[in-house]
């Protein structure tokens, strides 16, 4: 069973004080959060990492009991391997010296922590009672996010990490209130500087917040808004743009150029999402299909960070029609180039 290092995964010292702590938990927390890195497999294992860290740290009875425990990890391990998942530790038959930490049964789901957790911390007393977002781990999500970061943690809930016992998920479903959910669409505009809506949920007018950099599909959390306490989940909806389109904090767009542009180059105005104007140099011999990639003028990225790019992609447009000189000349300039079939391969192929 591998030691884990709590204090190297939020990226701290062991001197760390309780602000250092949760400061780097929110930043780390927000960086690899599953709403932030959707369909991203090991952003959601660095974020479980991470909670399971501050889980520990943040509370000073773990935290005493976890930095006890590095100096007894050999004799803990020998225990464990002898049948005696406890040997080592002072209370529960281990040696003199060792770890002061009492065990007792407990009936926590702690399937979504790793082994390393649930043998050590898995039944231990004086629990932080700290409620949370994703049930009896006490990991509390609602500060990163304010309400308004999206389903912070609750999708946890589903998928057993973090969860609670039975019997307590059944006593904590019968006084939970109701919660309730509704739709907000916005603009790719709105996304890019953040916006309000007001909406009609159960018969109450609520004002949202939309933060900026909110993906499509992403669901935003008011705690405690809904009729009886509940929560009240609103669904963002992102509008089709009629010139960009999204690739996470990228934007992309179509950029036509005449023959003469793309053939001879030229500085080309454009207009970025937002109305910013943009000077884009188009080399000579730009070929159909080329991207040009402005750094930094893309969308916000949802929690913080750096923003996106936007990547410009050319598309030659060919006069649709020629006089008998406009031809002749045309015949002369292909002749003056000689340029050769771009299709050896294929042709081989043939």
């Amino acid at each position: 069973m591998e030691y884990r290092d709590y204090y190297a995964t939020l990226g701290v010292g062991k001197n760390a004080s309780q602000a250092d702590i949760r400061k780097a938990f929110r930043r780390l927390a927000r960086e690899n959060h599953p709403d932030v890195n959707e369909g991203d497999p090991a952003a959601e294992k660095r974020f479980k990492e991470i909670s399971e860290a501050n889980e520990v740290l943040s509370d000073p009875q773990k935290r005493k009991a976890y930095d006890q425990l590095g100096a007894d990890w050999a004799a803990y391990q020998h225990g464990a391997r002898a049948g005696n998942p406890f040997a080592g530790f002072e209370g529960s038959g281990g040696r003199p010296g060792g770890v002061r930490f009492a065990f007792r049964e407990s009936s926590a789901d702690l399937s979504g922590f790793s082994d390393f957790f649930r043998a050590f911390f898995g039944g231990a007393t004086g629990s932080t009672g700290r409620g949370s977002a994703s049930g009896g781990a006490g990991v509390d999500y609602e500060p990163l996010f304010g309400g308004l970061g999206g389903d912070s943690g609750a999708g946890y809930a589903a998928s057993g990490f973090g969860t609670g016992s039975p019997r307590g998920t059944r006593r904590a479903a019968a006084r939970a209130p109701a919660d309730a959910s509704a739709d907000a669409t916005i603009s790719l505009e709105e996304v890019l500087r953040g916006t309000e809506r007001q909406l009609e949920v159960s018969g109450k007018r609520l004002e949202v917040k939309i933060p900026p950099g909110v993906a499509n599909g992403q669901r935003i959390r008011l705690s405690g808004k809904a009729e009886g306490g509940g929560n009240v989940y609103i669904t963002v909806h992102v509008a089709r743009h009629e010139v960009f389109t999204r690739d996470a904090a990228d934007l992309v767009m179509e950029l036509p150029l005449t023959l003469g542009e793309a053939l001879l180059g030229a500085q080309v105005s454009i207009e970025a999402l937002g109305g910013r104007k943009l000077l884009l140099t188009i080399p000579a011999a730009t070929q159909n299909g080329r991207v040009f990639r402005l750094k930094g003028q893309g969308l916000p990225r949802f929690g913080g960070g750096a923003p996106g790019d936007l990547r410009v992609r050319t598309s030659v447009v060919l006069p649709d029609q020629l006089d008998e000189a406009g031809l002749q000349k045309a015949r002369a300039l292909v002749d003056h180039i000689g340029q050769a079939d771009p299709r050896p391969r294929a042709a081989a192929r043939t």
